[in-house]
């Protein structure tokens, strides 16, 4: 079977940035990296990693095109896992973050699984549109507060409220 995805950049911009492609569903996710990379004019070299994730976006379980963790956490690997173990059609939907210090950041989805198509050599660019701004767009990091849902500023200068020893060292 072929998974053809819709790979958006989330930027906060009137312009739609997007490629849609065409990928079998037995490839791995490092396949699936390099698609992208490729499709969007990247060169592939910097990290990156995909992320599951439910149906409001929110990023789950981390799954790396390199482990950086020196062995003390088990990291999944992209190059170890089939894209049919964690995308269906239950579940279509990951983050892929690609370059850590710019953080480009994609929204991937499953759109359709199709037959494969003899004549169709994949993956396979389908479809692009619009253009990748020079940097990546800016990303607001803000804390929510869990119990009421609303956005904190904190002051991390304030030190009255928070229970530490300044002289620790």
């Amino acid at each position: 079977m072929i998974y053809r995805f819709r790979i958006i950049l989330d930027n906060d911009t009137e312009d739609d940035i997007f490629r849609d492609i065409e990928i079998k569903e037995s490839d791995t996710l490092e396949d699936l990296h390099n698609v992208i990379t490729q499709s969007f004019g990247f060169d592939g070299s910097e990290m990156a990693s995909f992320y599951v994730s439910d149906e409001e976006w929110n990023q789950g379980e981390e799954i790396s095109l390199f482990d950086m963790s020196g062995g003390i956490d088990s990291v999944r690997m992209m190059n170890e896992t089939i894209i049919s173990d964690v995308v269906f059609e239950m579940q279509p939907k990951l983050i892929y973050v690609y370059d850590f210090f710019s953080m480009w950041t994609f929204f991937v989805e499953l759109a359709e699984i199709v037959d494969v198509n003899d004549s169709t050599d994949y993956p396979n660019l389908m479809f692009a549109h619009g253009q990748l701004p020079d940097e990546a767009p800016e990303k607001l990091f803000e804390a929510e507060d869990e119990s009421t849902g609303s956005d904190q500023d904190e002051d991390f200068n304030d030190y009255d409220d928070i229970e530490f020893d300044e002289n620790w060292n």
